[in-house]
């Protein structure tokens, strides 16, 4: 059987590189918006700081998050990183309510005028250079080694880039507006942290509906296909009670019943090797149980819930 594979080490690095540069963004987008008086950039260093936080709970999940087995964990410990993603989405979750009430007092209460010019926006210009940069970073090194919670990350940062753009594009508009003296434009500001919350709402929605399948063992392989396979490997008469969990090319575990035409238990040992070398060649890395019944064993169901 293929060994596991622990990626946690480069995982780890990614996520103190992009942590750095998180502080960083965070930092200049908050000061620049206090300078300003910018309610949709300091929603936007507000989203930034759960930028940081994410990398600080990866780091943290990446501490519990081993893939290889022990004895108080026999089937290892990649469910604490799929937990720590969903704890990302909840992050999101937060951060859109923050900005929908700055957003809503804004409208109701009014506030100072944005006062921005050409230097500020050139810094706004860096903040988004270095946005771009950590969500494909992060998304390429978290799809190579497989780590959803680069993944998830990767797409906040991402939401993050486009909430940057909206709010890059909305206070240029503040600014045509103080040369022009059209104060309407003011409203810009305040009307840009919608579409920004939205965003943020629906990057959380997408790391839930990632992650929670895995937390809830639901079915990873569809037991048609499994037993497709199965049934390819000389010696096998039928295949059912099949079940699996897990996620495809991370860590995948199997059960089944297997039927077999074998005259000793030798025989029987050798045909269920071979599916398991079958299964493992097309679903890597993969954990298979199998338990052998004679040939006179009959049953017309498939998956689990049959039997």
């Amino acid at each position: 059987m293929t060994a596991i594979q622990d990626n946690r080490a480069i995982v780890q690095k990614v996520l103190w590189i992009t942590l750095l540069l998180n502080l960083f963004v965070m930092g200049l987008k908050g000061a620049v918006g206090l300078a300003i008086n910018s309610l949709s950039l300091q929603a936007d260093a507000l989203h930034s700081v759960t930028d940081s936080a994410n990398n600080v709970l990866g780091l943290v999940a990446m501490r519990f998050s081993s893939p290889r087995p022990d004895r108080d964990h026999p089937y290892g410990h990649l469910k604490y990183e799929a937990v720590g993603a969903l704890a990302i989405a909840a992050f999101l979750g937060i951060a859109c309510f923050e900005i929908l009430k700055g957003a809503i007092d804004r409208l109701m209460k009014g506030g100072k005028p944005v006062e921005i010019g050409g230097p500020e926006l050139w810094l706004l210009v860096i903040v988004l250079g270095v946005n771009i940069f950590v969500a494909y970073y992060e998304r390429s090194v978290g799809k190579r080694v497989g780590s959803p919670i680069l993944v998830a990350d990767a797409r906040h940062t991402l939401s993050d880039v486009w909430v940057t753009v909206a709010v890059l594009g909305g206070l240029i508009g503040v600014w045509q507006g103080n040369i022009w003296h059209i104060p309407q434009l003011q409203s810009l500001d305040v009307f840009l942290s919608f579409p920004v919350a939205f965003m943020v709402f629906k990057s959380g929605l997408e790391v839930i509906k990632e992650n929670l399948p895995y937390l809830v063992d639901e079915m990873a392989i569809a037991p048609e296909i499994i037993h497709d396979i199965v049934m390819e490997v000389p010696g096998v008469l039928n295949c059912h009670a099949i079940a699996s969990r897990g996620i495809v090319g991370r860590q995948v575990f199997m059960e089944m019943h297997l039927i077999v035409d074998a005259p000793d238990v030798a025989t029987a040992h050798h045909i269920t090797e071979s599916v398991e070398e079958r299964l493992t060649e097309r679903f890597s890395p993969v954990r298979v149980v199998i338990h052998v019944e004679p040939p006179d064993y009959e049953t017309e169901s498939i998956s689990f819930e049959e039997e």
